[in-house]
């Protein structure tokens, strides 16, 4: 097993090595910056009050599309998602990307779940709200699929292709989030900023340990 760990693909391509880490070093700025602004708030923000739902949130039949897409995000859904890419990374070989799958998504909801009592932003009264575990988490399940992707890119394709995936897939679950009101948009905004700040490192570690 070792030796299969040593030899896997990267979970991090080389050619995305320091871009990714200057994302994750803007995504924690960002979320640091985002933490500090909302903390202790209960109201939307003037960006997020045009950009919320109405009374009646998102009409049907967008009603089925947001839930199914939310499910993802639950504890259920999240778990069926990860065995399924766990699976994929097995067979294909690629121990290191199945770590990093495990390891990063898990760290990354995790931070999510510590900041929120941490910032003391609410919404509805006294759900706690920032960051989006959520977005969080399928931003950075997009960014370990757009490793895999990326990985015999040259740089400039592979940062565009990264970032192309994690935005899409982060944008459909904070559009998600956002019109079944269990977000304001600005804490879409900080689960997305804790997944690029997460995952990179994450992958860095794993190439490292997996190296010696």
């Amino acid at each position: 097993m070792r030796d299969r760990l040593k030899t896997s693909p990267r979970a991090l391509p080389i050619v995305l090595r320091t871009p990714s880490l200057v994302l994750a070093a803007l995504g924690v700025l960002a979320l640091i910056a985002l933490g500090l602004r909302f903390a202790g708030h209960s109201v939307p923000s003037a960006f997020d009050a045009p950009l919320l739902p109405g009374p009646d949130l998102v009409p049907d039949p967008w009603w089925y599309f947001a839930t199914a897409i939310d499910f993802c995000g639950e504890p259920l859904g999240a778990l069926l998602i990860l065995v399924l890419v766990i699976g994929g990374c097995l067979l294909t070989h690629r121990l290191r990307t199945a770590a990093l799958a495990v390891v990063g998504c898990g760290l990354t909801v995790a931070v999510t779940s510590v900041l929120k009592p941490l910032t003391g932003r609410t919404i509805h009264g006294s759900y706690l709200s920032f960051p989006s575990g959520h977005t969080a988490f399928a931003t950075a399940l997009a960014l370990t699929g757009a490793y895999v992707l990326a990985g015999r890119s040259g740089r400039v394709a592979a940062v565009a292709r990264t970032l192309g995936l994690a935005l899409v897939c982060g944008f459909l679950m904070a559009w998600a989030e956002v019109g079944l009101g269990a977000h304001y948009p600005t804490d879409t905004i900080g689960g997305f900023a804790a997944a690029l700040a997460i995952v990179p490192v994450t992958a860095c570690w794993i190439d490292r340990i997996a190296a010696r």
